[in-house]
């Protein structure tokens, strides 16, 4: 039996990808976050909602609260300790969090990461894991390159998003829960009283 070729076993296994999440409404999974860059490491956790088409809500719990959040059209990041909420258009988000948000009916991995190719030289954190890398196309100036580490059964359990200034973030996925219920005013923000809004670009 001849075996087959790379190309056509990441064609293989980025389609079953594809297929898992565009038949998913909603998804419900714990996070963590683990950003390295200039010597430092700082790890974040806490609950992510997906919804579609594009809604996404990332409640941190540690080390401090904060909600990043998009309804599709408008993002916000609030910070309570600062009392202060940014704001932007979602179709100007350049975050590494935003391509999650597209995920669910959306997903084409060719078509999103260039050059798509099994990272041989990375450890999967689970046995029979996958991990392929590729470069995003929606955020080619930022980040230099993506890694997805891809489950037997097609489900992502950690993304590697590799900027373009050397920093790594590291997103974990968790206890994973699919075509949940979620309110719909899970994906709406009002801003506290007394809350300071600023309009405009933000990021970490």
């Amino acid at each position: 039996m001849a075996m087959a070729s790379p190309a056509a076993d990441i064609h293989s296994i980025a389609g079953g990808v594809d297929r898992h999440y565009n038949q998913l409404d909603s998804l419900q999974a714990e996070f963590s976050e683990i950003y390295r860059g200039a010597g430092a490491e700082r790890v974040e956790s806490g609950t992510l909602w997906l919804k579609k088409p594009g809604k996404m809500r990332w409640e941190y719990r540690s080390p401090q609260q904060k909600l990043f959040l998009s309804d599709g059209q408008n993002a916000w990041l609030y910070l309570p300790d600062d009392r202060q909420v940014r704001k932007t258009s979602a179709r100007k988000l350049d975050d590494l969090r935003s391509p999650l948000a597209f995920l669910l009916g959306k997903a084409h991995l060719e078509k999103e990461l260039q050059g798509l190719s099994r990272a041989s030289d990375l450890t999967p954190l689970m046995p029979g894991d996958v991990v392929l890398r590729g470069v995003p196309k929606a955020l080619a100036t930022s980040v230099n390159q993506v890694m997805l580490e891809v489950t037997p059964d097609s489900r992502i359990t950690r993304i590697i998003v590799e900027g373009a200034d050397g920093t790594q973030t590291e997103y974990r996925f968790s206890d994973q829960k699919e075509n949940v219920e979620i309110p719909r005013q899970s994906f709406r923000f009002t801003p506290p009283p007394g809350v300071e809004v600023i309009i405009g670009e933000f990021g970490q």
